[in-house]
């Protein structure tokens, strides 16, 4: 379903969430790729034959202030989501968000929820850049860094408490992946302990679309108790909720998104 070539810019929406810190870290001279040769889609009201199509990005306004990731891709439940980016001034929400799609075309689908609820609001969806969405990026990473607005610091005070206090089984939920994140970006993240591929479980919902959670087996109780050290450090630009989890959760979450 993706578009495969190359986007205005020289980029594949698809790889987003991973190139975030190297997009505010190397500016424009980053993308110094030339579009590519054939592009699908001629629907309207853009005609793509013979030029780039536009960046695949929309903006959200009036999103509740407890909302999530997966929230707004259930919003979105029939397109493909790459990367979801909250936006907060100071430290706080603003109830607006950044949506990179899987294609151009979804754009205008995506603009057909525009006042649609969610929960009891209703959300405004407006046509954005991709100028508009890197300079976002650049002031999540100089302000709160990214993630979801539902991690404040009260409920993260509240969390820690839990988090000392819980049992350790060798097992660790993981809460904040951008959309694209792979095993591999996993394994890079917990580079210094023991891993394999086979024992990190990326989970879905019942379309099958990635949650933004995963778990993550280690090889013992100690080894999962010294990695809650990376509890809120960054992947990409997304700092990473870790959460002692066992076996009888992570085979929930995985039986619910089949």
């Amino acid at each position: 379903m993706f578009y495969r070539g190359k986007y205005a810019d020289g980029i594949d929406g698809r790889d987003m969430g991973p190139k975030r810190q190297r997009i505010t870290d190397q500016g424009s001279s980053f993308y110094g790729g030339s579009p590519g040769s054939s592009f699908m889609y001629n629907a309207s009201p853009y005609s793509y034959i013979g030029q780039p199509p536009p960046f695949p990005v929309v903006r959200l306004r009036g999103l509740p202030f407890d909302c999530s990731e997966a929230d707004v891709a259930e919003f979105f439940h029939s397109l493909d989501i790459v990367d979801v980016l909250f936006v907060h001034k100071n430290g706080r929400f603003t109830g607006e968000a950044f949506c990179v799609l899987g294609y151009p075309l979804q754009v205008e689908f995506a603009l057909q929820r525009n006042r649609q609820n969610m929960g009891r609001r209703y959300v405004e969806v407006f046509r954005s850049k991709r100028q508009e969405y890197y300079k976002a990026i650049a002031n999540e990473v100089s302000d709160t860094r990214g993630g979801s607005p539902r991690r404040t610091a009260p409920k993260a005070k509240s969390n820690d408490e839990g988090k000392e206090s819980a049992e350790h089984t060798g097992v660790l939920r993981l809460r904040g992946l951008p959309f694209s994140a792979s095993k591999e970006d996993i394994l890079d993240f917990f580079k210094d302990f023991v891993l394999l591929e086979d024992s990190i479980h990326m989970t879905v919902n019942s379309e099958g679309r990635p949650t933004g959670e995963a778990f993550v087996e280690f090889t013992n109780a100690e080894d999962s108790k010294a990695a809650m050290a990376k509890d809120r450090m960054t992947l990409g630009s997304r700092y990473i909720e870790l959460f002692p989890s066992s076996l009888e959760e992570l085979d929930e979450a995985v039986a619910r998104g089949r």
